[in-house]
């Protein structure tokens, strides 16, 4: 069992002969789920587990727009700072852990929800995960070379060209994820998004209810923009400077992503703060959009407006739980 979870899972307390339920919100970055969570957790006796890639790992808090501690403490959380930015955590060990984290929730009576907009991570721990041949260190040392030498983009180029649906979900910075898509691709000849499409996510252990919040476009935009003043505001280039001092890499996950790396940028002196800002604006929105286009495509998603989401979701949550709280 992790030693990164906050207490002890005793699965011996539930039923071997029920499935456990989970409930799920997500969206877009920007669409309110973090708000809309806490409020049905609240009301629902639940417990959350995090299904934000970034908010992983310590001390990246305001570019991620993690909980606040006090709503930290007031519901508690799973996977949020589990660890140091130069550990990454992949798909598979999301999964282990998320299902740990729910097993360790259902055990003490409370309904588990699980929030995030990583679409990949979500649907992984929602319908099983295609784990794929074992990593090859030959091919990944080749990449790694060809990434200092001429670029991550270069590796984005080259994915592009053998399995543009893998390429049009995977930021360009992404290294890792990068690379094991085309480690797939050499060891199997055949691309990853195939693979993944023959899984298709068949192994659900769980009954599960996932909403997802739907949002006009502009507003969507609007709340990228406003919200990312804000983190600038609440000291996000300190922040940064921070990460960087203590040796974590920018171009390398967690720091190589949105917000993070176009901060780094300035603190290099490749460009101003109003165009380092502009920037991971306008690559946040490009974002939100790519994870539309991943939840859409997910025909189990039960989508509601975020103009009346609170009520709708707890009545649905309700609903599918079996008893409500007041």
């Amino acid at each position: 069992m992790s030693a990164e979870l906050q207490s002890v899972t005793n699965t011996a307390a539930i039923a071997p002969d029920r499935r456990i339920k989970v409930g799920f919100i997500v969206g877009p970055t920007g669409s309110g789920k973090t708000s809309l969570a806490l409020r049905i957790a609240k009301h629902l006796d639940a417990e959350i587990v995090n299904a934000d890639s970034r908010q992983l790992y310590r001390a990246m808090d305001i570019g991620t727009s993690k909980p606040s501690q006090s709503e930290r403490a007031a519901i508690r959380h799973f996977l949020i700072d589990i660890r140091n930015p130069d550990e990454p955590v992949d798909v598979a060990q999301f999964v282990e852990l998320a299902r740990e984290a729910i097993y360790d929730i259902a055990s003490h009576g409370k309904r588990p929800l699980v929030v995030g907009g990583s679409g990949l991570y979500l649907r992984a721990l929602r319908g099983g995960i295609f784990k794929g041949p074992p990593a090859s260190p030959e091919i990944r040392r080749e990449m790694e070379m060809v990434a200092r030498e001429r670029g991550v983009g270069f590796l984005h180029d080259e994915l592009a060209e053998v399995d543009p649906s893998a390429a049009s979900r995977i930021q360009r910075g992404d290294l890792y994820r990068i690379v094991r898509a085309l480690e797939v691709w050499r060891l199997t000849g055949v691309p990853i998004t195939a693979h993944q499409e023959s899984h298709r996510f068949a192994a659900r252990e769980f009954d599960d209810l996932a909403i997802a919040l739907k949002i006009e476009r502009a507003q969507l935009y609007e709340n990228i923009d406003r919200r990312f003043d804000a983190m600038v505001a609440e000291g996000l280039v300190h922040e940064v400077r921070t990460l960087l001092e203590r040796g974590y890499s920018p171009q390398k996950p967690p720091l190589s992503t949105i917000g993070y790396k176009e901060v780094a940028g300035y603190l290099r002196g490749e460009m101003t703060l109003d165009a380092a800002v502009a920037l991971a604006k306008r690559e946040t929105r490009r974002l939100a959009k790519r994870q539309l286009t991943w939840f859409r495509a997910d025909p189990l998603l039960e989508w509601i407006d975020v103009t009346s989401a609170a009520e709708q979701a707890r009545a649905r949550f309700e609903e599918f739980f079996g008893s409500s709280t007041s």
